[in-house]
């Protein structure tokens, strides 16, 4: 049986609990885009993992990204950057 993780959530609410095998895709995607970017959109983000990940990725692509950009978020990994809208994301400093 696959190990799982719990995501934080940066408002304090209550996780979801994903196999470490697909969080570990994701994160390592959004910290890659972020670290080539610099700043992106969660818009263009989502649009640019659909067409990456789809492939590799068993379920919905926007579903497991807004879960592990939460927990990056609740972690301080990343952050929205305050006052954007739609909002855009970094990587923290």
């Amino acid at each position: 049986m696959e190990d799982r993780i719990l995501t934080l959530h940066p408002d304090g609410k209550k996780g979801v609990n994903i196999l470490v095998s697909k969080y570990t895709l994701i994160k390592t995607f959004v910290l890659k885009t972020l670290e080539e970017r610099k700043e992106i959109t969660y818009k263009e983000l989502n649009e640019l993992a659909k067409a990456s990940l789809e492939d590799s990725l068993d379920g919905s692509v926007p579903w497991y990204l807004v879960s592990v950009k939460l927990d990056l978020e609740a972690r301080g990994i990343i952050e929205r950057i305050p006052g954007t809208s739609p909002h855009v994301l970094r990587l923290c400093k």
